[in-house]
């Protein structure tokens, strides 16, 4: 196949399962990964989120051979030594003895039996976990309120915890309290601290156009474009299924969003050219976005794509999926929406949760003066010498 554009395969020296090999980086193309998968040796890791085969110079002139016309290679960094030191620090490995191995695992099983979320009922489980075995040999029996206090000053302080990681753990231990109520902490101890009070981050609609018009890659257009048209949250545009995409009447419905409910979505009449486009050329099978083997998309991989075409769009900020999502409120809010439509479409249960919104809006605070041009101006009205009136100083 012919490409007019070669795509550019960056190959890197990485020490992996205790070997050096030699790792390709290149942005998603399906051409590439066929020729990837006709190399013998060749692997996937799913950690990585990379292809790689061993470091030999075999098989450095193979990868030369097949991609020969097919893609610029860039090499720099494969004769680059591994750095040891660039590693992540292995996790804490827990230390559980068999009886509190046994009742977390019970209690895992009883999260699920509540029917909560699959994020809720992992992360519950796992920070109680790290509790537990903080004191290990401890009887659980024995735990008090202050040991929760002297566990959250000993790692969630000294480690400065976002608060909202402290408030989950608060919560997962309140459900672990009621499923084994035989421990010596009290509820009524158990305080969540409060929220921080930050506004949500927020592009402008220039700002908005101009990432998706940068981003060059179909999918991640496709991706960005409809996670802002629509307001999704991060997990539902990765749980999104094609069944759930009603083009005839312009809508898409979220099922078992959060706090299990189900909403419909506007799909805008703009977004249904690119929408057809990627539909026509990735042809996924059964979600709208698919990683390898038509297996789930990562929610990392679109924070990692997205900061990429926000650095290519000149876009400065910490700009997250969410963003998107805060952008998509804010700009309803702005065009005049009545806020409990709003709140439907976001999937909101409470509506405080959308009136934060209105602490951003640029509509009505555009139109408030300030004192002080007021006070310049009536002096003015009333016949004073501009030249006095100036406060310029010149």
């Amino acid at each position: 196949m012919i490409f007019k554009e070669l795509d550019t395969i960056l190959l890197q020296n990485k020490l992996h399962r205790g070997n050096n090999q030699i790792f390709l980086k290149f942005d998603y193309n399906a051409h590439l990964i066929a020729l990837v998968k006709t190399i013998p040796g060749t692997k996937w890791s799913a950690s990585l989120k990379s292809w790689y085969i061993n470091n030999t110079a075999e098989h450095l002139d193979i990868l030369l051979s097949v991609f020969k016309g097919k893609a610029q290679i860039n090499y720099q960094n494969l004769f680059i030594e591994p750095s040891k030191s660039t590693k992540r620090p292995p996790k804490k490995k827990r230390n559980l003895n068999e009886p509190n191995r046994l009742l977390l695992n019970n209690f895992y099983t009883y999260l699920k039996g509540k029917r909560y979320s699959e994020s809720t009922v992992t992360s519950y489980s796992q920070l109680v976990a790290d509790f537990i075995d903080h004191y290990n040999d401890r009887e659980i029996n024995s735990l008090e309120a202050k040991d929760v206090e002297r566990f959250l000053e000993d790692i969630y302080i000294k480690n400065n915890y976002s608060i909202s990681k402290q408030r989950l753990f608060i919560s997962g231990l309140k459900a672990f309290m009621l499923f084994y109520p035989e421990t010596g902490i009290s509820q009524l101890e158990l305080v969540r601290p409060k929220r921080d009070k930050r506004l949500p981050l927020v592009l402008s609609q220039d700002e908005i156009i101009n990432l998706i018009r940068v981003t060059k890659n179909l999918k991640h257009r496709a991706i960005i474009a409809l996670i802002y048209s629509c307001g999704l949250r991060i997990s539902e545009l990765i749980n999104l299924e094609l069944k759930h995409l009603d083009v005839n009447r312009l809508q898409l419905i979220v099922k078992n969003g959060k706090g299990r409910r189900d909403r419909y979505i506007v799909l805008a009449t703009s977004y249904l050219p690119l929408l057809q486009n990627y539909l026509t050329t990735y042809a996924p099978s059964t979600y709208f976005v698919e990683g390898q083997n038509g297996n789930k998309y990562s929610d990392v991989s679109v924070r990692k794509f997205l900061k990429k075409w926000c650095k290519e769009a000149g876009i400065t900020k910490n700009v997250s999926p969410h963003t998107l999502r805060h952008s998509y409120a804010t700009h309803l809010l702005e065009n005049g929406i009545d806020i409990r439509y709003i709140q439907e479409l976001l999937g909101h249960s409470k509506p405080e949760t959308t009136m934060i919104y209105t602490r951003v809006v640029r509509k009505d605070l555009l139109a408030i003066k300030s004192p002080l041009d007021i006070a310049v101006k009536r002096m003015m009205e009333s016949g004073y010498n501009t030249q006095k009136v100036s406060i310029t100083g010149i």
